[in-house]
């Protein structure tokens, strides 16, 4: 019995000392959707700049910039993966547009040739490099209403 009781007080104090040696859990980044215009306004045309009066935005509400390189704004049936994308801390912002032009530190096109989000209602999930997700927004059909904030 002494043994087993000094065999399981080594484990104990093994154990702890493996625990007291873990650093501590890294914080998520304080990154999340802002808004959405999901409903380009007029006519859907499907013209780039209709493509583009649609869009997604980004908001890092922390204290430090957030490197957004292999995170993946999804669709039901569409992905988006980000470059060499750093988001400014405190209240940064980054804009995805739908269709097509060039890319600036603020502004993103995601390049497609038809409408990403749906007018009766959609969710976009905010994915990390690593796959999980991170931040969803979703919105509903509403008479009158083209943008949420999410």
């Amino acid at each position: 019995m002494r043994k087993s009781l000094a065999t399981l007080g080594a484990l104990a104090v093994a154990a702890g000392g493996v625990l007291a040696t873990t650093g501590p859990a890294q914080a998520a980044p304080a990154l999340r959707f802002y808004a959405v215009q999901y409903d380009s306004p007029g006519k859907d045309t499907r013209s780039n700049a209709s493509l583009n009066a649609e869009w997604i935005q980004l908001v890092n509400t922390g204290s430090k910039a957030v490197s957004l390189k292999g995170w993946k704004i999804v669709d039901k049936s569409r992905t988006y993966t980000f470059g060499s994308v750093t988001i400014a801390a405190k209240g940064g912002k980054v804009t995805l547009h739908t269709g097509k032009g060039t890319n600036t530190r603020t502004t993103l096109y995601w390049g497609s040739g038809n409408y990403v989000w749906n007018n009766t209602g959609d969710t976009a999930t905010l994915r990390t490099s690593a796959g999980k997700t991170h931040d969803t927004c979703t919105w509903g059909q509403k008479a009158g209403r083209t943008k949420v904030y999410c």
